[in-house]
């Protein structure tokens, strides 16, 4: 949850500050820089963008991020003995 509070704050951090994506958002001619910012952005993004960002999101948590090893040392460890780069010595 933290390194997604992150990104949102950047994300709001950015875009305040008028830096957006080049292009459009869709192919009706959606420009980035057309989507407000907060929460006001939920209702500008058109229906389609939206139902791809949840089943993209639900696609990684029903197939992608499992404890398939059984190995998690917590609630949300994903790693599955992949990722270890030693800081659990310090």
């Amino acid at each position: 949850h933290g390194r997604i509070s992150q990104l949102a704050f950047l994300g709001q951090i950015t875009t305040r500050a008028g830096v957006y994506l080049p292009g459009d958002i869709d192919t009706a001619g959606t420009s980035f820089d057309s989507i407000p910012n907060g929460w006001a952005a939920v209702s500008a993004i058109p229906q389609a963008g939206l139902l791809q960002i949840i089943a993209f999101v639900g696609a990684l948590e029903l197939a992608v991020m499992k404890d398939v090893t059984g190995e998690g040392e917590f609630v949300g460890d994903f790693r599955n003995g992949a990722l270890d780069f030693g800081w659990d010595t310090f």
